[in-house]
């Protein structure tokens, strides 16, 4: 039996450690979810807050604002964490913090903010860089598969309905069925990309009452700070209208996108595994991979397996936004935090990861004509038949390949091309 390290001497290896992050999640969308981008953000945004409040007249000067920027990265975290486990209070810890670095600043910082002003526009910023990670990767599984499908769009198969033999299809024409689905995600994150607002500057229960007393009732200086800060960000729109967060629906539409992605993605990588078993067709194996611990002649398809394991845990995290916009009440309760920590992460982690390595089975798919010629010869014993057949699918699969691929395919991919020349290798 294991034992743990002496206190003291603990390592990374010594604590629970998530394997979307230490095994498979790639750097960007790590960084994407980890303490340094969000705590760096919320510094940000009180940046843009006294920037915005003191363009509209408010007493801030030049030497506030510029020991602000000085300090962005700047973060003790340990005096952070130590601020938290005395404070119970996570947003006035980094307050503390930030004031620590920034002593003439210190008065200034979180001006008239509720904690959902950093928390929530944070979330809403990593959501959207989130997306922005993940639109590229799923546009290129797209054109590598386009290119697989256009290569064997005149090869005939045998189909499968209800996993039995059927009429002959073409290996490109099937691919194109898995090409579809994932247009449509694209699509459907596109979507949910342009959809997406900034929560803004809506105070503790979203009247903007705080700031319309920073500004002794003024109504337009309240609205400009808003429409600056949510410039400052990045973002085009806010929300009209919200409580003390912005309303967990959004949550909702952005993870209910990512679980149909996941579908998607298991589906394909279920034929990719059947059709690996029928010795069709094949998922790339390194040169030194290890099938089987206890059959070396094994060929197994990990990473389609890795991918559906994967897609399975993707597909059930849509229950969290679900039950927590249920259950928020009035303005806000604060059972929604927790939850949120975990399932909006491991979401997009998780689309990354089946992302990143669909792309690298796409990139390295191998092809047995012969066993599948062998397999349709076996199903259809009439050679005059046969022929006839072949023809027609030959002729017909090429010319819905390539009027798919050209109308519905490469048009999608055009905004993505300077981003197409990613090869993707896994180091696990």
């Amino acid at each position: 039996m294991a034992t743990p390290a002496p206190a003291g001497e603990e390592d990374a290896f010594s604590r629970y450690r998530s394997p979307l992050v230490s095994r498979y999640a790639s750097p960007d969308m790590a960084f994407n979810f980890s303490e340094r981008k969000k705590f760096g953000t919320w510094r940000r945004l009180w940046l843009y807050l006294a920037q915005a409040e003191k363009s509209l007249g408010l007493p801030i000067t030049d030497e506030q604002i510029q020991e602000m920027e000085a300090n962005l990265d700047n973060i003790d975290f340990k005096m952070a964490a130590e601020e938290e486990k005395r404070l119970r209070h996570d947003v006035m810890a980094h307050v503390h913090t930030f004031a620590h670095c920034c002593p003439k600043a210190a008065g200034i910082i979180h001006l008239g903010a509720t904690s959902c002003y950093v928390g929530d526009n944070t979330d809403l910023i990593v959501l959207r860089d989130g997306l922005d990670l993940l639109l590229p990767k799923l546009a290129r599984v797209i054109s590598r598969l386009a290119n697989f499908a256009e290569k064997y769009a005149n090869l005939p198969t045998l189909g499968f309905t209800h996993y039995q033999p059927a009429q002959l299809t073409t290996v490109g024409k099937r691919c194109t069925l898995w090409i579809q689905d994932l247009c449509m995600d694209l699509h459907n994150l596109e979507r949910a990309r342009a959809e997406l607002r900034f929560r803004g500057v809506k105070g503790t229960t979203g009247t903007q009452a705080s700031f319309l007393q920073l500004f002794e009732g003024d109504h337009d200086k309240v609205e400009e700070l808003d429409r600056l800060v949510t410039a400052m960000a990045g973002f085009k729109r806010a929300y009209i209208v919200t409580g003390q967060t912005y309303s967990r629906k959004v949550d909702i539409e952005v993870l209910s996108v990512l679980a149909s992605l996941g579908a998607s993605v298991h589906k394909i990588c279920t034929d990719i595994r059947l059709l690996a078993n029928l010795k069709e067709i094949e998922e790339p194996f390194e040169k030194e991979q290890i099938g089987s611990s206890a059959m070396a002649y094994k060929r197994n398809p990990m990473r389609s397996e890795r991918c559906c394991s994967l897609a399975r845990h993707l597909m059930t995290l849509i229950l969290d936004p679900l039950q927590t916009a249920s259950v928020q009440w009035f303005e806000r309760t604060l059972d929604d935090s927790a939850n949120r920590r975990v399932s909006l992460a491991e979401a997009f982690l998780t689309a990354d990861i089946i992302l990143s390595t669909l792309q690298n089975i796409s990139e390295g798919l191998v092809v047995y004509p012969k066993v599948i010629a062998r397999r349709i010869q076996q199903e259809l014993p009439f050679m005059s038949t046969e022929n006839i057949i072949m023809a027609i699918v030959k002729a017909g699969g090429n010319r819905q390949v390539t009027r798919f691929l050209k109308e519905e395919v490469y048009p999608v991919l055009t905004p993505y091309q300077s981003k197409m020349g990613v090869k993707m290798e896994l180091t696990l």
